[in-house]
C-alpha cells in the first residue's frame, strides 16, 4: 500500500503554475485551510495574493502535497525536483501522456518520480473537505462535513459533476486520478476505507490497470466494513473504446467486471442518480441483511406503482404477520385495508401523534427498511409545512423502533435540501426518486447478504500466460484429459470409419457417431455429427459421410433423458486471466444468452450462487415433474475448474457444450480444448 497520508490530508500544499494554481488557492482558502501554501511561477509575482517564489528548488520546506499544472514536459522536471526535497505527493493536472500514445513521457515521470506518489497525469485532483484542501482547478460545491462518501473517478468532468451535486449526500471528499500512472483506483480504495470518517466509497471506473491489486483493496474494504458502489462504464462497445482514448484504460470485458463486483460485494450501478441515492443510503446505516420491504402512502396510486416497479428487483412487499396487521389496524379506521404496500388513506394527514403511532407499529414488523413515500413541495407558491409532518413523523417512529426508515420522494424534485439535512441528521434516508430508492435497497441488501456469508472471498491471482504454440485438441483427447480431473463423460471409442459398426455393437445401442479430428471445432455445422443411431445400417451410413470430412471417428454410447442442457467454458483475458463461463447449453447457447461468468480460482459456494441466478437453472432444481441432479452439476463445474488451475496460465479456450443434466448425474457429451503447449 502507498502511504497516501501527507497526499491526501497536507499540512503543507505547494502549488505551481498558473492559472489554474490560482484558483486552487481560492478553492483551498474557501474551506479552511489553516496550514502552509507555498505558490511558484517564474513569471508572475503572486498567485491569489500568496507571493510566488521562481521554481520548486525555492520552497523552503518538504512540503506534504503539491498540485502542478504546467505543461507535460516541463511537469516531469518540476516533479524530479519535489521528489529531491521530500515532497510527499503531487497531483499531476497536465494531459498528452499516456491518453495520447505518448507512454514513453508518461515513464519518465514516474521515474522522476523516485516512489513520490503521483495522482494522474491527465487528472483534475481533489477536493477533500476533512482536510479542508483543494489541489482543485475549478468551480466546486463541496462544504466542509464530519463523515460522508469519498467519490473517485478517472474523469475530470465527472469528479466536477460530483461536487455540484444537490442531494442531501454529504461527500467528504471526490478525487479525479485520471491515468493512474501511481496512485491507482486500489490505493485510494484501500486508504479512504481505514478513515473512519468515510461513510462509503463510490467508484466511476473506466478501467483497471491491476485488477488483482483492486481485488485486494476491496477485500481490505469489506474487511473494514466500508461499502463501495461502483458506476462502469464499458459495458457497450462503444463505451470501451472511448475508455481506452480517454484515459489509455482497459475496459476489460465487461462480465468479469461484474464477477469481481459480485465476489467483494461492490454494488454496481447503471446511472449516475441511482450511483448517488445508493451512497446516500448506505451513508444513512449502511447496508441492510434483506430486501423485505414495507411501503408506507396516503394514496393507493402510489403503492400500486412501488409494488409494479418491485417487479423486476431483488426486492419484496411481504405481508405484515399475524401480530402486526391488528396492531397497525387498531391506529386507523375501518375503511383502510392493511396490505403492504399500505395506503394509510389522507385520515391521519397532519396530525403528527397519529401518523407516528401509525409508523411506529408498521416498523415494529421486522422489515428490513421502512418507507414513507412522500413528495414535498418545493414550489415557491406551496407551503410544504403538512407534508414535513409525515417527515418528521416517520423519523420519531424510527428513533422510537430503531428501524432503519427512508422518506422517499418520487420524484427529486419533491425532496426539500433543508427536509433531507434533518431527516440525515436524525438517521433517516431522504431518498430522491423512487426507482432509485428501490434500487438503492436493493443494492444494501446485496452488499450486506455478502458481508454475512462466512467464507472469505477467494484470492484474485494475477493474470499469466506461459507455453508455447496453441495446440487444438480433438473432442476425445479433451474428454480424457478432463475426465482426470473427475468430469463424467460417455463411453466412447476412436477408430477409423471402417470400424465404427464393430465399436457401436461393443458399446451396445443407442450410440452417437461424430467426426474425430482436432481441426473441425464445430462438427454439428459441417455434418459431423449423428444421433440416437440404433443399429448397424445407421451407423454405417453416417460412417461413410463422415469419411469424407476425416478418417476417424468417435463412436460414445448415446446419454438420454437430460432435464437440461448446460455449456461449461473456459475464456483467457489479458486483465483477469483464465475464467469460468457456466450457462444454457446446447444449440440454442448464443440466442438464449443466459450465462454467469465467475473469476479463477472460485469455490463451491460461488459456483453455487452463479448457477442459481440462471433461468435454465429452474429447469435442474424441477419443472412439471422431472429435476436433475444438483450435485453433479457442482462437480462438474469444479472439475473444469480444477482442470483450469492445473494449467494455469495455459489454457486459451474451453467448451463443455453441452453438459447434459440426468436425474442421476451429469456428462459432458462435447468438448473443445485450445491451450498452449508447456
Amino acid at each position: 500500500m502507498k502511504n497516501l497520508t501527507r497526499l491526501l490530508n497536507p499540512k503543507s500544499i505547494a502549488f505551481v503554475g498558473g492559472n489554474e494554481c490560482a484558483i486552487a488557492i481560492r478553492r483551498t482558502r474557501e474551506l479552511g485551510f489553516t496550514g502552509t501554501i507555498h505558490a511558484v511561477h517564474p513569471k508572475r509575482d503572486e498567485l491569489s495574493g500568496i507571493p510566488t517564489l521562481k521554481s520548486p528548488e525555492d520552497i523552503p520546506e518538504a512540503v506534504d502535497a503539491a498540485f502542478i499544472a504546467v505543461k507535460n514536459e516541463p511537469t516531469i522536471e518540476v516533479v524530479r525536483a519535489l521528489a529531491k526535497k521530500g515532497c510527499g505527493g503531487a497531483v499531476i493536472y497536465a494531459a498528452g501522456f499516456a491518453e495520447t500514445g505518448n507512454t514513453e513521457l508518461q515513464r519518465e515521470l514516474l521515474e522522476a518520480a523516485r516512489g513520490m506518489p503521483l495522482m494522474g497525469p491527465n487528472c483534475y485532483g481533489f477536493v477533500n473537505t476533512l482536510s479542508r484542501a483543494a489541489l482543485w482547478p475549478d468551480e466546486t460545491g463541496l462544504e466542509p462535513v464530519a463523515r460522508g462518501v469519498a467519490l473517485i473517478t478517472q474523469s475530470g468532468n465527472i469528479a466536477c459533476n460530483f461536487t455540484m451535486m444537490m442531494r442531501g449526500l454529504p461527500v467528504a471528499a471526490v478525487f479525479s486520478i485520471g491515468n493512474q500512472v501511481d496512485v491507482g483506483m486500489h490505493d485510494m480504495v484501500e486508504t479512504l476505507s481505514a478513515d473512519p470518517r468515510i461513510s462509503a466509497i463510490g467508484l466511476h471506473v473506466e478501467g483497471l490497470p491491476d485488477v488483482a491489486a483492486f481485488a485486494r483493496a476491496a477485500a481490505i474494504a469489506r474487511s473494514r466494513k466500508v461499502p463501495i458502489v461502483v458506476l462502469k462504464t464499458g459495458r457497450s462497445e462503444q463505451g470501451a473504446k472511448v475508455a481506452m482514448s480517454h484515459t489509455s484504460s482497459l475496459a476489460g470485458a465487461d462480465t468479469l467486471y461484474d464477477a469481481l463486483f459480485e465476489r467483494y460485494g461492490i454494488a454496481r450501478m447503471k446511472s449516475v442518480s441511482a450511483f448517488a441515492e445508493t451512497l446516500k443510503f448506505l451513508h444513512n446505516g449502511g447496508p441492510i441483511a434483506d430486501s423485505r420491504l414495507v411501503s408506507l402512502s396516503c394514496s393507493g396510486g402510489e403503492a400500486a406503482l412501488v409494488a409494479d416497479m418491485a417487479l423486476e428487483r431483488h426486492v419484496s412487499f411481504p405481508p405484515f404477520d399475524a401480530e402486526t396487521k391488528p396492531r397497525v389496524a387498531a391506529t386507523l379506521n375501518e375503511y383502510v385495508a392493511i396490505d403492504n404496500p399500505l395506503d394509510y388513506h389522507t385520515f391521519i394527514w397532519g396530525q403528527p401523534e397519529k401518523l407516528t403511532a401509525t409508523f411506529t407499529e408498521v416498523l415494529k414488523g421486522g422489515f428490513d427498511v421502512g418507507m414513507v413515500i412522500l413528495d414535498t413541495p418545493t414550489h415557491p407558491k406551496m407551503k410544504p409545512d403538512s407534508w414535513a409532518t409525515t417527515a418528521r413523523a416517520m423519523a420519531a417512529a424510527s428513533k422510537a423502533t430503531g428501524a432503519r426508515a427512508a422518506v422517499v420522494a418520487s420524484l427529486s424534485e419533491g425532496m426539500p435540501l433543508s427536509l433531507a439535512d434533518e431527516l440525515s441528521q436524525a438517521g433517516v434516508a431522504p431518498m430522491m426518486g423512487l426507482d432509485d430508492a428501490l434500487t438503492a435497497f436493493e443494492a444494501a441488501a446485496f452488499i450486506g447478504r455478502n458481508w454475512a456469508r462466512a467464507e472469505e472471498p477467494p484470492p484474485m491471482l494475477p493474470p499469466m500466460r506461459k507455453g508455447g504454440e496453441e495446440h487444438v485438441f480433438s473432442e476425445s483427447a479433451a474428454k480424457e484429459l478432463l475426465k482426470k480431473h473427475g468430469l463424467a463423460v460417455p463411453e466412447g471409442i476412436v477408430c477409423p470409419a471402417g470400424d465404427a459398426v464393430a465399436a457401436a455393437e461393443k458399446l451396445g445401442y443407442p450410440v452417437t457417431l461424430k467426426v474425430s479430428s482436432a481441426a473441425i471445432a464445430h462438427k454439428t455445422e459441417a455434418g459431423g455429427v449423428a444421433l440416437n443411431l440404433r443399429n448397424a445400417e445407421e451407423v454405417r451410413e453416417a460412417a461413410t459421410r463422415m469419411a469424407r470430412l476425416a478418417p476417424d471417428v468417435l463412436v460414445e454410447r448415446m446419454v438420454t433423458g437430460a432435464v437440461a442442457e448446460l455449456i461449461i467454458g473456459l475464456t483467457s483475458d489479458p486483465q483477469f486471466g483464465t475464467a469460468l463461463v457456466v450457462g444454457a447449453g446446447g444449440i440454442l447457447t448464443e440466442l438464449l444468452k443466459d450465462s454467469v461468468t465467475l473469476i479463477l480460482p472460485t469455490t463451491r459456494s460461488e459456483i453455487e450462487r452463479a448457477l442459481k441466478t440462471l433461468k435454465v437453472w429452474t429447469l435442474v432444481e424441477g419443472f412439471r415433474g422431472k429435476s436433475g441432479d444438483q450435485e453433479a452439476v457442482f462437480r462438474a463445474v469444479e472439475a473444469v475448474a480444477d482442470f483450469a488451475n492445473a494449467n494455469r496460465g495455459l489454457v486459451e479456450e474451453l467448451d463443455v457444450n453441452p453438459l447434459l443434466v440426468l436425474k442421476d448425474g451429469a456428462v459432458a457429451v462435447d468438448a473443445l480444448i485450445k491451450m498452449r503447449t508447456p
